[in-house]
Formats: C-alpha cells, sequence, structure tokens
C-alpha cells in the first residue's frame, strides 16, 4: 500500500501462497478475496475496506461501554463454521456482543441511563483449529483414506460430523478438553491483564458440541474443599508417584489418607498393581464408601500414568460387562458401561454414582468457577444417553458451578431435553443442575419453520447465534445476579 501511494501506481493485485488476493484499486478502496483460485461458483464474497466515511451506509458505532459486569466464555460446535452463513466462531460471537449490546438499551435502558451496568463481554473458544491443525495431523491421515467420488459431501463430512467421533476418541477428546480449559485461562488471563479493574462474574456458554464439552469438564472440576486438600501435600504426592515401583501400598494408602482400608484391601490380597485394575464396582464390594473408593480410582490412575511415562506398559481396570450382559448373568448395579477394548488404550464410560458417562481421560481444570452455564442447541441428553445413561441423578450438581440452562429450538435436530418429559407436569422433578429451578428453555418456532420441519431443521440448529431472544435470556439471568431486572418494553 505503500508503494502504491509513493508511486500513485493503482489497480495492483497481490497474491499471497495461501491462494488469498487482495487489490488495491486506489487510496480509499481496497478489496480481500479469500478464495481466489476456487471456481467461481465456489468463490465467496470479497472482503472490503474503505477509508474515510463517504458512501457510509448507517449510524456510525459510537463504541462499547468501558465498565464490563460479566464475562461469558463461548464455546462452539462441529465443523469450522458456526452459522448457516458459514461464518467463524469470532464472527458469531461479535454480532451476539452487537446484538447485547442493543438490548441493553431497549430492556435495561433504566439502569444503562442511571450508570448502574455497563456490558457483558462475550469471547469466542475455538478448539477446532487446534483439532485440524498440524500438531495432530489427523486431517492428513484422514485424507489419505478418504474416497476421491463425491468429493464435496466427504469434504463436508470430514470437516464437520467427524468431529463427534473425535470427541469419542480418548486421544482426540484430550486434544479437544485440554485445549478448551486452556483457551479459556489464556483468554481470562488476558483479559484481567487489559481490565484489571473487572471483579465480576464469569460464566460459559456452549452451542452442539461445544455444550457437551464444557458438561463433561464441569463434571470433573475439584471442589474447594477437594483443592485445598489436593494443594495440602503436594511433596508427598510427588513423592509417591515419582517412585511408584518402590511405594508400598501402606505408604500409597497413608499419603491419601486412606490407612483405615488397609486391611480390607490386605485382606483380598491385594497390592498397588491390583489396585490400578480394580474398578468402582469391585471397590463398592469392599464395603468401601463412595468418597474412598473415588480416592483410590483417582491413585489407580496416577499410578498407571506414571507406568506409561516410564515406559510401562500401564495396567487398567478391566472393562465391565453392559448391563443386558450382567442380567443375563444374574448381574448387579450397572456402575460401569464399557465402550470397547483395545491392546493400547481401555476405552470406557465412567458412570460414577451420579451417573455422569464420560470418556475416561484427564480433564484439566478451569482457573475459575462459573456463575452459570448455558447451552445452545446441546446434544447432552443424547450423548448420556449413549454412554448407557437412562437418567441423571435429581440430586446431581457441577462441583464448582451452581447454574445450568439448556436452550433450544422445537425443530433442532440435535437437541435433547435435559430432563425426561412427564406426562402429568404435577409429576416433574427439575432436580438440582439449575439449583431446584427450571432448566429447559424453548426459542420461538416462527411461522413458516411449522410448513418444513425438515427444510427449517438446519436452520434452526445454527439460529442461536442470531437469535435475540437467546442473547436476552443470557442477560436476563446475568443481570438478575446483580440484582438489576429486565423492564418491561412498551411497544
Amino acid at each position: 500500500y505503500k508503494e502504491a501511494v509513493m508511486s500513485n501506481e493503482w489497480n495492483k493485485k497481490l497474491q499471497f501462497p495461501t491462494g488469498e488476493v487482495i487489490k488495491l484499486h486506489n487510496p480509499k478502496l481496497m478489496m480481500h478475496f479469500p478464495d481466489w483460485n476456487s471456481a467461481a461458483s465456489e468463490q465467496s464474497k470479497p472482503w472490503t475496506m474503505k477509508r474515510g466515511v463517504e458512501q457510509t451506509c448507517g449510524d456510525i458505532f459510537l463504541g462499547e461501554p468501558v465498565k464490563v459486569d460479566h464475562l461469558v466464555f463461548m464455546v462452539h460446535g462441529i465443523g469450522p463454521a458456526c452459522d448457516i452463513r458459514f461464518r467463524s466462531i469470532i464472527q458469531c460471537v461479535n454480532d451476539f456482543r452487537n446484538t447485547s449490546l442493543s438490548l441493553l438499551q431497549t430492556h435495561f435502558k433504566k439502569a444503562v441511563d442511571e450508570q448502574k451496568i455497563g456490558r457483558v463481554e462475550f469471547l469466542p473458544v475455538n478448539w477446532y483449529c487446534m483439532l485440524h491443525g498440524d500438531a495432530t495431523g489427523v486431517d492428513e491421515d484422514i485424507r489419505k483414506i478418504t474416497l476421491p467420488s463425491i468429493s464435496r459431501l466427504r469434504h463436508f463430512t470430514n470437516q464437520t460430523l467427524l468431529d463427534l467421533f473425535f470427541y469419542n476418541s480418548p486421544t482426540y477428546c484430550q486434544t479437544i478438553v485440554d485445549t478448551v480449559a486452556n483457551e479459556m485461562n489464556q483468554l481470562l488471563s488476558v483479559f484481567q491483564q487489559r481490565n484489571p479493574d473487572f471483579h465480576g462474574g464469569i460464566s460459559v456458554a456452549g452451542h452442539s458440541l461445544g455444550s457437551l464439552i464444557l458438561f463433561d469438564i464441569l463434571t470433573n472440576q475439584a471442589t474447594s474443599n477437594q483443592k485445598e486438600h489436593s494443594t495440602s501435600e503436594p511433596t508427598a504426592r510427588r513423592d509417591c508417584c515419582s517412585c511408584s515401583k518402590e511405594t508400598s501400598l501402606e505408604q500409597a494408602l497413608k499419603v491419601h489418607g486412606l490407612s483405615e482400608f488397609l486391611s480390607v484391601l490386605e485382606k483380598e490380597k491385594l497390592d498397588l498393581e491390583s489396585l490400578v485394575m480394580c474398578s468402582d464396582a469391585e471397590l463398592k464390594e469392599l464395603g468401601i464408601p463412595l468418597g474412598p473408593r473415588k480416592k483410590m480410582l483417582s491413585l489407580g490412575r496416577e499410578l498407571a500414568g506414571v507406568q506409561e511415562q516410564m515406559g510401562e506398559p500401564a495396567v487398567r481396570p478391566v472393562p465391565e460387562k453392559t448391563s443386558q450382559a450382567r442380567e443375563r448373568v444374574g448381574g448387579g448395579e450397572d456402575s460401569q458401561r464399557p465402550l470397547s477394548t483395545s491392546s493400547v488404550t481401555s476405552v470406557s464410560y465412567e458412570q460414577f454414582d451420579v451417573g455422569i458417562g464420560q470418556v475416561s481421560v484427564n480433564y484439566p481444570r478451569i482457573g475459575f468457577e462459573p456463575a452459570i452455564f448455558f447451552a445452545f442447541g446441546s446434544p447432552i441428553g443424547m450423548f448420556l444417553t449413549v454412554r448407557g445413561l437412562k437418567r441423571i441423578d435429581p440430586n446431581y450438581t457441577f462441583p464448582t458451578c451452581k447454574r445450568f440452562f439448556n436452550i433450544y429450538h422445537p425443530v433442532s435436530e440435535e437437541t435433547d431435553g435435559s430432563c425426561p418429559l412427564q406426562e402429568e407436569m404435577e409429576q416433574v422433578k427439575i432436580g438440582m443442575l439449575n439449583g431446584g429451578h427450571r432448566i429447559d428453555y424453548v426459542l420461538q418456532e416462527k411461522p413458516i419453520e411449522s410448513f418444513n420441519e425438515y427444510l427449517f431443521a438446519l436452520q434452526s440448529h445454527l439460529c442461536y447465534w442470531e437469535s435475540e431472544d437467546t442473547a436476552l435470556l443470557i442477560l436476563k439471568e446475568v443481570y438478575q445476579t446483580l440484582g438489576v431486572t429486565l423492564e418491561q418494553v412498551q411497544h
């Protein structure tokens, strides 16, 4: 651009190795073609940058309020595009942020005018780029086994639907949950550095598969008491893991505060190696309570991880039979539902005693306790059913997040209600996921959508990013925690 200005030579075309082209028409007009080498029918609309305010349509945006009352991390679902216009998570969140600012002026006008509130900041969390980047090499591996026929359909499938399968693989599930947690922690750190006066709450929102990712991460967060316990004896834990081959069962149990169960385990001739192979159901049969069982299972996972780091084959619990198989042989409770066994990794879904099934990976910790968890078009109910769960324990709550809202469109093809339907409304038991309050919220169906549910199924699943109702519900619940109520708009 500088060379063009100095030489006064315009209508230049700059081509980049990525296939992108930028055309410099004149000092005030520049056009960016992201897919110049594609066929004309496949090219997207170019981006235009104009200098100056001449021929600008609409009012110029005056800026956002400086004060941030609340922070919301938004996690996308499958594929690189988030809505029907094939926009990225960053573009969709930018629009969602602008929608929320407009709603503040109409539905919280008095509080805004009195400067009681500022705004809610929405930040995008992108895990797709990390999963499909060069680090994993998964795209190249998939490309090698993809048939050349119907290439566009196969390319679309590889970019989107395969993410569902990746999340059910322990290897790639680990990459996904680590990326989401690390991204949120890093964004929070940068945000706090740039906004040192921010002392508001933090919430999370997930669309489609993104809501399931957040659900699994939040289910595996440690409570304040667990964090204090884990930090009270860090040296002893490290010593236990670093010399696991030489550590005795008695020493390991003592480090974890489980010495009282030594006699029970010794009676069954159990040592550290065999303890690693024990499942929750087997420990329960020994009469060990829930809390100590969780500590023993955690100890077993630590020891298995140390064995892998030392280059030894890790001995893991043998997956149990499914409930149907146990019923045929007169089995007991359904405490674990295995997916498959492998000579490399034992892939199982842990249900725990609260009835939450998850892929057996190491779920990372996030550096904050979310105030609210919003799920848009969420397949959580479907995935939990596939994992072998018929219901969530009514008393179950997230360890660090006390409020949960499930927002869905009535004709969305991926959405499931979080609670089972009952014939009589009086018999509905909400459960404690949202502190005993209502969980499910249904968006208003447009009249035209009722004519053909199949035609609008995909559009309805991607509508949340442009939905004023969704944004308004988030603002309503967020500001309710600050004592600010929604105003009735006069039409």
